[in-house]
């Protein structure tokens, strides 16, 4: 099986577990609260509050570092917790090359066409490094680098056909079989013995509908993106003790590996397309004359597309307990110029490819784009896509030394860039610490993709600050309850202060 996403094979082996625009970055310890805006400090501030360094690390340290920081997570409104741990593990199992059961994978091809029809939302973040200086005159100052998937699908009927069945789709009424050095025609009756449907090398449709009638009702939104990440905050003026104003800014550069961009609902059809060269798509004649046309491979993909997003945010602390914030991330764009193609509304005649072979829906994408498939591709030159930017407004009160609570509201700034959350995610939590060196934390979140999550999470504190790891989850009620919508986890390890 083709690696569809070479990322994951180093994401997925590292957790026993498995939403676009998820709301807490690489920031594991805010994950478990489901609240990040007024509580993240150092280079977790970056794309949620740059104002924040102004804060301090809250410890008698400086500098703070750190590596080796994941976040993932499985979503979809209609699909139960262990139908997501069964897609995790197609995924994780196809990524280490690992040989599908032909019995088991028959047995559970209807669980296949319900993730390909579900609206299924996969993240994954994961932070190769991070640094931050901060000092009360100087403010402070951040950066890291980062790696983040974002997938999102939802197919209509005749796509899920087309992709999971591929030449042997009931939307091809005739199929060229070949049986040794016989080759024929056949009706496609739709009760056909399995060795003739893996004889058939061609689905033919006699009347041909078009491309965007048989997307119709289809969405997919996937990015593979590295981003460096930079920011600045610090005090405006005031005191903590009365009032204090902080201000912040920061902002990325932004490395794509990866893009797909299809929406069809009867009135807006597009498709576009861009992927490094180790995803090993075979694109056929057309690439040689596309403008855009890449081939060099490495052991890190090259990327082919580049961009930038700002971040801008003010943080104000009253009475030394009480803080409020408001921010704006991620404004910018991304340019495609490798391996980019968009796709004509033409007839769909026949298709040459085979359907899928296990759960794994994000190999879809070579159904779509490989010689032979469902599209008739066009070179483009370059593509150029507005980030997923968001607001957020955050609210904060510690409550002595040991509880801090908080609310959050994440929204789209602009819901029509691809990859938006589509409504505003609105969350509170916090966390306690009831001994110096244990921080427990829990929340609540709902809205934009989310149904009703139940944060929570456990970070270990040592040295004064010195040392700290933790894990946590988006969810916990996925580990209690059937019927729960959501899989995450997400940890770090490996952050030091000095």
């Amino acid at each position: 099986m083709k690696p569809v996403a070479i990322l994951l094979i180093s994401f997925l082996l590292v957790s026993n577990y498995g939403v676009m625009a998820q709301t807490q970055g690489v920031a594991y310890t805010a994950v478990g609260k489901g609240v990040a805006t007024t509580f993240v400090t150092d280079y977790h501030c970056l794309g949620i509050n740059s104002s924040a360094l102004g804060f301090g690390t809250g410890y008698d340290k400086k500098f703070t570092a750190g590596s080796t920081e994941f976040n993932l997570g499985f979503y979809s409104d209609s699909l139960s917790a262990d139908k997501l741990k069964d897609l995790y593990k197609a995924i994780r199992k196809d990524m280490k090359d690992d040989a599908s059961d032909p019995a088991d994978w028959a047995t559970q091809r209807q669980y296949a066409i319900e993730y390909m029809n579900s609206g299924i939302t996969m993240d994954f973040s994961f932070n190769w490094l991070g640094f931050a200086f901060q000092a009360e005159k100087f403010g402070g100052i951040a950066f890291n680098i980062s790696e983040n998937y974002n997938w999102y699908s939802k197919l209509g009927q005749n796509a899920t056909d087309l992709l999971f069945n591929g030449r042997a789709s009931s939307y091809f009424d005739s199929l060229t079989v070949v049986f040794g050095t016989d080759t024929s025609t056949i009706l496609n009756s739709g009760n056909l013995p399995n060795d003739t449907l893996a004889a058939a090398i061609n689905g033919t449709a006699s009347v041909p509908l078009n491309i965007s009638s048989l997307t119709n009702g289809s969405e997919i939104r996937f990015a593979w993106n590295r981003h460096y990440n930079f920011g600045y905050g610090r005090k405006i003026f005031g005191s903590d003790s009365t009032f204090a104003l902080y201000g912040g800014i920061g902002g990325r550069f932004i490395q794509s590996m990866a893009m797909f961009n299809l929406e069809s609902d009867g009135t807006n059809f597009y498709i576009y397309s861009s992927f490094s060269p180790n995803y090993d798509i075979d694109y056929g004649a057309i690439a040689s004359s596309n403008l855009s046309n890449f081939t060099t491979t490495g052991a890190i993909p090259k990327p082919v597309g580049t961009g930038f997003g700002v971040d801008l945010s003010a943080s104000a602390v009253f009475f030394g307990k009480l803080k409020v914030a408001a921010a704006v991330n991620n404004i910018g764009s991304v340019t495609y110029t490798r391996n980019v193609y968009s796709v004509q509304d033409t007839l769909v005649a026949s298709m040459d490819l085979a359907g899928m072979e296990n759960f794994n829906l994000t190999n879809s994408i070579y159904n779509f784009l490989e010689d032979g498939g469902l599209l008739q591709l066009v070179g483009e030159e370059e593509y150029k896509i507005n980030n997923a930017a968001t607001y957020r407004l955050g609210a904060s009160l510690e409550l002595g030394d040991m509880i801090r609570l908080g609310l959050d509201v994440v929204g789209p700034f602009d819901s029509g860039n691809p990859g938006s959350l589509t409504n505003p995610v609105i969350s509170f939590g916090g966390d306690f610490k009831p001994i110096g060196w244990l921080q427990l934390s829990a929340g609540y979140l709902g809205g934009g993709l989310y149904k009703h999550n139940i944060p929570i999470g456990v970070n270990f504190i040592l040295g004064g600050g010195t040392y700290e790891f933790g894990i946590s989850s988006r969810d916990v009620l996925s580990f209690f309850l059937d019927d729960s919508n959501s899989i995450s986890t997400a940890f770090g390890f490996a952050r030091v202060r000095f």
